[in-house]
């Protein structure tokens, strides 16, 4: 299936480009979350029509994403979970739960904006990508520890670590 992307989609194309996707792909993600149209002649046309509004818009949302990226530049959100003697969680760090400690540092943020590659597991300090705009993006630490003071423990380590 043809569709006109309205935003940069990763992994797929830039804003305008018109490319080839999977039925259910467009018709369960991109259609409802409109981040592109079918490409019909009539779409075609209205989507060129629009562009410059379009690519305006998006420039703002862009501008407004790095902004609030370079207020959360090194923020560190610490979290208290129960592990066992080795270090490993009873359980997991969910993508809600880093969203929830980012939201009580003052930050707006969607627990959909999070990416995490690898589940949060074990004790210590890991990264958590923030989407903030299809182009701008932040790198979260995110400190997960058993009680306050093993968590002050971790900071003063991981200063050590990178100062050395």
């Amino acid at each position: 299936m043809q569709v006109i992307l309205l935003e940069r989609v990763e992994k797929l194309g830039q804003m305008g480009q018109t490319v080839n996707v999977k039925p259910g792909y467009a018709r369960n993600y991109l259609l409802p979350k409109k981040k592109a149209l079918r490409a019909t002649e009539s779409n075609l046309k209205h989507f060129e029509s629009q562009r410059v509004q379009l690519e305006a818009h998006n420039l703002n949302r862009r501008g407004e994403a790095e902004q609030v990226a370079q207020k959360m530049a090194n923020l560190m959100v610490t979290l208290i979970r129960q592990a066992s003697e080795v270090g490993q969680l009873y359980g997991s760090v969910r993508v809600q739960d880093i969203s929830q400690a980012v939201q009580t540092a003052g930050y707006t943020v969607d627990k959909t904006q999070f990416v995490l590659t690898v589940p949060i597991k074990t004790l210590g300090m890991h990264k958590a990508k923030l989407m903030l705009h299809p182009e701008v993006e932040v790198l979260i630490t995110v400190q997960v520890a058993q009680s306050e003071e093993e968590a002050n423990a971790q900071l003063e380590k991981h200063k050590d670590s990178e100062e050395a």
